[in-house]
């Protein structure tokens, strides 16, 4: 059996604790005043940030028209009529440049729930899909994985860590203790308000915080009890003499893949494609789960390389590498090919309510949204096509860490639009909310592996596993 190094595990915890302390840095950092907003737009002028191109433009613009009105008035105007019109102009800039410092604040203050909210879906997704990709290979009667069920075994076990979060997550946030979701303000479904949004109030059916909320928390509860049920019945399987406990994970797997497929997309729709409500697409569900199960294989085989290279997991074989690292290369494909058919249709369609999605990203977030491209395509494709190169840990390995980069973008690129706008940027936050989930993801699936032989021996087909060469 696995021994879960003390080593490691100090590397684990110190990551969560260097991660939260910078989580919690980052959200006392967040401005509270419009004061403080303008002296970091103010600041971030000077120094040309990114950011705030747009920002800048437009209070100089609304400045810009106060200075006429201003010096206007004191020109002698002969009519009062244009007297009333400098005024005017003038408190109507006053108003636009008020009106964009709380819009800001409002980005800036949801930035460190959202670099939060980033690492903790790409996290939670990558855990599921390998949940998902397990029962594939059981379903499937797949014969030549058997070896690797109990590493993917232990990667699920990070499911329930990850859950408890997400679930408190969502409590907070349909309680209001963070503004990502625009759709839930006060008066957007209240045609008396000023805050009424007609599409919004379109999909009211969809878009209500007591279904949104209770649909979550069913999503992250069955995923763990069909987790549980599964590890269960492996683990059961171990010493039985006979196939009960065999066959009762297969039906399981079975029912989990049903649930699985219809709640992936409509978690997706809640979590992600919620984020930004005046747009949606047919094809969203699918392209997460591309960019997810790339990320799960990545991770499996990047585990079992591990394990390997500590003296574990002896009947694991470069066949076994060589096909995840195919799966690695096959996926990634696959992503690139959704990727290329929801921007292109899009693109070349040309409508309004579909474009508004892609021209923000291409506005304010272009270097991250094309450079998706070599790392979740080009370099992947390029590394991994030979079929030497796919049984080299190395290489697998230094592809793995390529596409976990990319497809952690391509998630921050899907959430912070929606939430932040044009105020991105990766700084403390963000760092370190990928520290603390990965420091728990660590100790969470090496603890999990710990607790059982790392070979499921009562599978069937495992001998067929063992003997896998090719």
């Amino acid at each position: 059996m696995y021994q879960f190094s003390s080593k490691l595990k100090i590397s684990a915890i110190a990551l969560m604790v260097v991660g939260l302390i910078g989580i919690i840095i980052g959200f006392a950092s967040a401005p509270s005043t419009e004061a403080e907003v303008a002296e970091i737009l103010a600041h971030q002028e000077s120094h040309g940030t990114h950011g705030e191109a747009h920002a800048t433009k437009e209070v100089a613009h609304h400045d810009a028209h106060a200075e006429v009105a201003h010096e206007n008035h004191h020109e002698g105007v002969k009519h009062d009529a244009h007297t009333v019109d400098a005024h005017e102009t003038e408190a109507h800039a006053e108003g636009h440049s008020d009106h964009h410092l709380a819009h800001v604040l409002h980005q800036l203050q949801n930035r460190p729930w959202a670099a939060f909210y980033v690492a903790l879906f790409f996290f939670t997704f990558v855990t599921i899909v390998v949940f998902a990709f397990l029962n594939i290979q059981r379903v499937a009667q797949a014969g030549w994985s058997i070896v690797l069920f109990r590493v993917m075994e232990g990667i699920s076990g990070f499911l329930p860590y990850v859950s408890v979060i997400f679930i408190v997550f969502l409590v907070i946030t349909a309680f209001h203790g963070n503004h990502l979701f625009v759709w839930m303000a006060d008066g957007t479904v209240d045609p008396t308000s000023a805050n009424y949004d007609e599409l919004i109030a379109n999909k009211q059916a969809w878009l209500n915080t007591p279904r949104w909320l209770i649909s979550g928390i069913i999503y992250l509860v069955g995923w763990n009890v069909f987790r549980y049920l599964n590890r269960k019945y492996s683990l059961l399987q171990d010493n039985a003499g006979d196939l009960v406990n065999y066959y009762k994970n297969y039906k399981i797997g079975v029912a989990f893949l049903a649930f699985f497929i219809f709640t992936e997309s409509m978690s997706v729709w809640d979590w992600i494609m919620g984020l930004d409500p005046h747009w949606f697409s047919t094809l969203f569900g699918w392209y997460v789960l591309a960019t997810a199960l790339v990320s799960a294989l990545t991770v499996i085989a990047m585990v079992t390389v591990y394990l390997k290279s500590k003296g574990y997991l002896e009947v694991v074989n470069n066949s076994h590498l060589h096909d995840l690292a195919k799966f690695m290369f096959g996926f990634s494909i696959f992503w690139s090919y959704l990727w290329f058919a929801q921007f292109m249709l899009i693109w070349y369609a040309d409508m309004p309510e579909e474009t508004v999605y892609f021209v923000q990203r291409f506005d304010d977030y272009k270097f991250l949204f094309l450079g998706m491209i070599p790392l979740n395509f080009i370099l992947p494709v390029l590394m991994l096509v030979n079929s030497d190169f796919k049984r080299i840990p190395q290489i697998v390995l230094g592809v793995g860490t390529i596409i976990l980069v990319g497809h952690y973008i391509d998630v921050f690129v899907m959430i912070m639009p929606g939430t932040v706008g044009d105020q991105w940027g990766f700084g403390i936050t963000e760092i370190a909310s990928i520290l603390f989930f990965l420091g728990l993801f660590i100790y969470a699936v090496f603890t999990t592996i710990s607790k059982a032989p790392l070979i499921a021996k009562g599978n069937p087909f495992l001998h067929e596993s063992e003997h896998f060469h090719y």
